[in-house]
């Protein structure tokens, strides 16, 4: 297993990959369907992804485990397949990854709240840990639990990982600008709220993916590292706003508008960068060609 905090303390910055719904669904995969279910009956279709961000010259690729936990899984009656599931998602970035690239094991929110009470502390620990412990065994060198907004649940989902792996953990929320102009994650957390809670939960690398693009990803590193300065910052911003045409949503930035916004982002303090929604490897090779060339 390598090691994410090393290989940036020497000031480098790493490329990480885009989209991964988007070019399941650019393969095939329809609404309603299982995306982890695709690790098993469409493999070489998923390591056909996997390759492309890799061949675009991205340092890190991610798997296609974003709603891998049993709870999430229990939608589509896949909840005992959990482990099978998160093996294969990692097998598969493993051999698009090579020895000499990261592979970070993607982990989504559960979909049901804490607050409500719609689960418990302990049902929610223990399916992040089988989650964490089947990415493990599948060869990712660090998980990563993304897109959260709730505090209470991404901590559990840090100790579960950190616990159950022993790996570095990566943790990014999803931020909103409210009309007051302030950023805040849909149950009402802050940028700086979230870095005090996230490293005192034992996340090793923080910051934020998806709901923005790259202008208002650097107002939020910014809030970062207005209270850190020295914890890792992964950013995977959209391709731009989405907006809606002809009934369908799109993303407008194009991979040389992307990159015409990267050192500004670099400048504000990230230290990974790479993309999420409407993302392809067309826009990480962009990315990568300015921070690599």
């Amino acid at each position: 297993m390598k090691s994410l905090l090393a290989t940036l303390q020497n000031g480098k910055v790493l490329i990480s990959d885009g989209a991964w719904g988007t070019l399941l669904h650019k393969r095939g995969l329809q609404i309603g369907e299982c995306p982890e279910l695709w690790n098993i009956t469409h493999r070489s279709d998923v390591l056909t992804i996997a390759k492309s961000y890799i061949d675009a010259g991205a340092d890190i690729i991610l798997t296609n485990s974003f709603g891998g936990s049993p709870t999430k899984l229990k939608h589509y009656g896949l909840q005992n397949r959990c482990v099978e599931l998160n093996e294969a998602a990692a097998d598969i970035s493993r051999v698009a990854a090579g020895t000499d690239h990261f592979v970070l094991g993607s982990i989504g929110p559960s979909g049901v709240m804490l607050l409500m009470g719609e689960v418990s502390e302990e049902t929610l620990y223990n399916d992040f840990c089988i989650q964490a412990e089947a990415l493990k065994r599948g060869g990712v060198d660090a998980i990563c639990i993304e897109t959260m907004s709730a505090i209470d649940e991404a901590c559990i989902a840090i100790r579960a990982a950190n616990k159950s792996t022993g790996l570095e953990v990566v943790c990014t929320f999803t931020f909103e600008k409210t009309v007051s102009g302030e950023f805040r994650t849909m149950m009402g957390v802050s940028p700086v709220e979230m870095v005090q809670a996230m490293k005192e939960a034992g996340a090793s690398v923080i910051g934020s993916n998806c709901g923005n693009g790259f202008d208002q990803m650097i107002d939020v590193v910014k809030e970062i590292r207005s209270v850190d300065q020295t914890t890792p910052v992964l950013i995977h911003a959209n391709a731009g706003k989405p907006v809606l045409k002809e009934g369908e949503t799109c993303f407008l930035e194009t991979p040389e508008i992307m990159a015409s916004k990267i050192n500004d982002l670099i400048k504000s303090g990230a230290n990974i960068i790479g993309g999420c929604c409407g993302t392809t490897p067309e826009h990480i090779r962009a990315l990568a060609k300015v921070v690599k060339g």
